[in-house]
């Protein structure tokens, strides 16, 4: 008898659609229709929960995963879907995430009535965000604007928007783009005018590394381009000790063989920028990413993330 999958996630709309992609893979490399090759079990995370303060005051990013990791521990799910940019560096031993979806659009989009881009806002404009990352990068080229907490799913945020709590917000392209709200984009940010977050855009299924008949399904769809460029800069991430509380930016991409990483921290406040680059071989990706990671914290020191 075929075995059903039971897939963990979120229950946000765009965690529901991100856990059915999942399943559509899952069903087409077992050869069943995916109501028999799975089951989506929803849960509530502390980060759902809690929405009246940033991530980096209550716990940062473990407060969206520790529900559905410890249903892999005691085997009432089989896979856990996440949003690779809300994933911690540290896994637990027994956990693995070695499936990586083809990565979506991995820029920020500018949300606004009141400019065209974010140089187009009034001066002392209100932007609504509760990313330290956006925040400071907002910041450093906007020091006039004033920061206020937007937390919250994607349609709860965009109402906020609507209802004038601020004048512009940012919200990732890749959820836009998988909940056709594209409509609502003002204008689709560079990476130059803001480098994305950590393996923004990308989608991982985490499972048991004793799991192999899971592994085997996984490894059916895993899309290597994204997975190197993730793991390039996820490694950069664990060299900082990154989480929510720090202020980081990174994208690496491919062109055939070869990756490029342009990395980037940010005092809260954006008026302490320091970015670096690498060049090099998409086999040395990890090695790469440790290396910005490396000379961005040497260059930082100890006091940089102090400053507020």
């Amino acid at each position: 008898m075929q075995r059903r999958f039971r897939i963990g996630t979120r229950g946000s709309k765009l965690a529901l659609i991100q856990a059915h992609m999942v399943a559509d893979h899952i069903a087409r490399v077992v050869g069943v229709p995916v109501d028999e090759a799975t089951e989506i079990v929803i849960f509530k995370t502390q980060g759902d929960l809690i929405l009246d303060r940033n991530l980096s005051e209550i716990g940062g990013k473990g407060l969206f995963t520790f529900e559905l990791e410890e249903a892999l521990h005691n085997s009432s799910i089989d896979f856990a879907v996440h949003s690779m940019k809300d994933m911690p560096t540290a896994l637990p031993d027994a956990l693995i995430i070695d499936c990586i979806l083809e990565r979506e659009d991995p820029r920020d989009a500018f949300i606004s009535t009141k400019g065209a881009s974010l140089a187009d806002l009034p001066q002392g404009a209100v932007v609504g965000t509760s990313s330290l990352r956006r925040a400071a990068q907002v910041l450093a080229k906007r020091p006039d604007v004033r920061i206020v907490p937007f937390r919250g799913n994607v349609d709860t945020r965009l109402k906020k928007l609507a209802d004038g709590v601020a004048d512009a917000t940012m919200l990732a392209m890749a959820g836009l783009n998988r909940m056709d709200l594209t409509d609502r984009v003002t204008a689709p940010l560079s990476p130059d005018e803001m480098l994305p977050a950590v393996a923004q855009g990308a989608i991982g299924v985490e499972r048991r590394k004793a799991d192999d008949e899971a592994a085997l399904v996984l490894h059916a769809f895993h899309h290597t381009e994204s997975g190197i460029r993730i793991a390039a800069e996820r490694a950069l991430l664990a060299v900082l000790d990154g989480s929510c509380r720090t202020p980081i930016a990174a994208l690496a991409e491919l062109n055939g063989k070869r990756m490029s990483l342009r990395a980037m921290i940010l005092t809260p406040d954006g008026k302490e920028v320091l970015e670096t680059s690498r060049d090099g071989m998409a086999s040395d990706a990890v090695a790469m990413g440790e290396d910005a990671g490396a000379e961005l914290k040497r260059r930082a020191g100890p006091q940089f993330f102090k400053i507020v």
